[in-house]
């Protein structure tokens, strides 16, 4: 879905609403997200999701043409993660949505262990 998409759906769920002003509310709810993540701040919206900021620290790239090394700067990349609700409404077919979980800072030990317990 597209932002004209999201756009003609407020209109229908609103029939009255023209759609300038359906345009309008839905540039004020983004613009009111990026704005909040540009401030440093997490927007939490209830059975939908969260969107924060993530700093990401600087690191050598590499050209993919030449193969020469690159420095890539710092930078603070937008992050999303779904709810529960969302999770369960792509799941539908009766299984239950995995508990998302950052598996990087286990050791293979550990994700070893974890996943005979699980079994």
């Amino acid at each position: 879905m597209i932002k004209s998409e999201l756009v003609e759906c407020v209109m229908r769920t609103y029939p009255g609403l023209y759609q300038r002003d359906a345009e309008t509310a839905v540039d004020a709810v983004l613009d009111a997200i990026t704005d909040a993540l540009a401030n440093g701040n997490r927007v939490e919206i209830r059975g939908f999701g969260a969107f924060s900021a993530k700093e990401r620290r600087s690191r050598v790239g590499r050209n993919p043409r030449t193969g020469q090394r690159v420095p890539v700067a710092a930078k603070r990349v937008p992050m999303f993660k779904a709810s529960k609700e969302i999770r369960e409404a792509l799941n539908h077919d009766g299984v239950k949505a995995p508990r998302v979980r950052k598996t990087a800072s286990l050791s293979a030990g550990a994700i070893e262990a974890e996943n005979r317990t699980s079994e």
